[in-house]
């Protein structure tokens, strides 16, 4: 009884670990009872494993070598006649049946570690069809040992020869793996068979990616029509045609509570938007898309909105946080100047994160406006730029007047940051000589273009080290602009 208390444990201790292959990985060499549990988190997706660590070629090998070691022996035995010999890590049996650990599976990721092994190989057949007679019995593998598979990545790729043609979803064993899937990627015309035989068994997904290419499967528009609730959709494209499938998403819009709509420069119709009238979060990432209808939708549930890129006018905006304001609790907006500052402070006091540019010349009294006004903010993120850059009086202004429950503060530079060891210093002192404060998070967001950010300073990172072993700051790290 006590050592299956101990399991629990140690397996809610390395669910903290999931997402840290490496660490993860030694934990399977400390003995077989830590390994016991490790194996299990680690092979849950262990299509990622190959790209967070070194030796990733290496990795990959023993990935695959792993996989056909734990294929029955009719497949081994068709394999090998057809000239396909994959060297297993080890010569010994396997210890697990790996396999039954999986919950996701990438089929781009997959074919490109199977592409990996065998390129350099003298193959009796050619390259295209090896790696599909690897990938059709490795899957018919999955469909038969995955109890519930849960995530499901599958990218239609123009550029490569993927194993597009394998209708896993007709092996033994596919309608029990199947019928729990809760998230599938795919995109627009991935061919129809694919969504056909996978709307045989899977109704209850719970979120759907889309990436709309120019044609869209007649099979993706059965495959959403069945689906009883699905709560998280994101529509992603280049492509016009991606609105032709707006009249079978409006048939399960009020299931939604997750949207996300990611199209460029094309129109977002914004009748569709306002059917999803159960939405928690909403994220606009679309230069077309018209406010005027949007303004008097009453979405009674939103909770975080988010317009990273071009922005409505102030007026639409001001209306629509009129109508949805006092639920929000986190807003991020491509810029707030002084009008729109004080729309939001109105109508949206509810707010606990806010990221923005602070766009004119009266950013910094915005700021105070907001940190005045909205008497929950636990959490600013704020883009440093052409439009303002005096960050020594922004971290006066946080500093006095933000209130005890703010806990974060992100840091964006266009470029690089004004602010030296001697200003952080002053900032954290004062820190700690608030009332009542908690310790702070300071996140330096980083982009893929010119930025640089505050880890690049050596002294900088000194002092923070320093604060942090007296506790005053309790994290600092750097974030990807686009996925905070």
């Amino acid at each position: 009884m006590s050592r299956q208390f101990t399991v629990d444990c140690l397996y809610e201790i390395f669910e903290y670990l999931e997402k840290n292959y490496l660490t993860l990985h030694s934990c399977l060499l400390v003995n077989r009872f830590w390994c016991k549990v490790a194996v299990r988190i680690l092979w849950r997706n262990i299509w990622n494993f190959q790209y967070n660590i070194e030796h990733c070629s290496y990795r990959t090998h023993t990935i695959i070598g792993t996989l056909v070691a734990c294929l029955p022996n009719e497949s081994k035995v068709f394999l090998n006649e057809n000239g396909l010999f994959i060297q297993p890590p080890t010569l010994k049996s396997p210890l697990f049946n790996y396999p039954s650990f999986i919950k996701g599976i990438s089929i781009n990721k997959f074919d490109e570690m199977i592409h990996s092994v065998l390129e350099n190989q003298h193959l009796k057949l050619s390259l295209y069809y090896s790696k599909h007679l690897i990938a059709q019995e490795i899957i018919k593998m999955f469909m038969n040992q995955i109890p519930s598979l849960k995530k499901l990545e599958f990218y239609w790729n123009n550029f490569k020869n993927i194993p597009f043609n394998i209708h896993f979803s007709c092996f033994p064993g596919a309608k029990d793996c199947l019928t729990d899937l809760s998230e599938l990627y795919c995109n627009s015309d991935v061919y129809s068979e694919f969504f056909y035989q996978l709307s045989q068994t899977c109704h209850n997904l719970q979120s759907l990616t889309i990436e709309f290419r120019d044609t869209i499967s007649s099979g993706l528009v059965d495959f959403i029509s069945v689906q009883n609730n699905l709560k998280i959709l994101n529509l992603i494209s280049d492509e016009k045609i991606w609105t032709s499938i707006i009249p079978v998403l409006s048939k399960i819009s009020n299931t939604l509570i997750k949207l996300k709509i990611d199209v460029g420069e094309i129109y977002a119709p914004t009748s569709f938007i306002s059917s999803c009238i159960n939405l928690q979060e909403l994220i606009l990432s679309a230069n077309q898309i018209s406010f005027k209808e949007l303004q008097y939708v009453i979405f009674s549930n939103l909770q975080i909105l988010k317009i990273p890129f071009d922005r409505p006018d102030d007026d639409l905006l001001t209306k629509f946080f009129e109508n949805n304001g006092k639920n929000l609790k986190e807003l991020d907006i491509y810029s707030i100047d002084g009008s729109l500052g004080s729309s939001i402070a109105k109508f949206c006091p509810n707010l606990k994160k806010i990221s923005t540019i602070l766009m004119d010349n009266n950013g910094l009294e915005t700021l105070k406006i907001l940190f005045n006004t909205c008497q929950y903010l636990e959490s600013i993120k704020i883009w440093y730029g052409d439009y303002n850059s005096d960050e020594k009086e922004m971290l006066k202004i946080v500093i006095t007047y933000s209130k005890n429950n703010f806990y974060e503060l992100k840091i964006y530079h266009e470029f690089s940051s004004s602010l030296g060891p001697e200003d952080f210093e002053s900032f954290l002192i004062s820190w700690d000589n608030r009332n009542n404060r908690s310790p702070i998070n300071l996140i330096s967001i980083k982009d893929d273009f010119w930025n640089i950010t505050l880890d690049s300073n050596k002294e900088i990172m000194k002092l923070f080290e320093k604060y942090k072993k007296l506790g005053i700051i309790k994290k600092f790290g750097i974030e990807m602009h686009f996925e905070t």
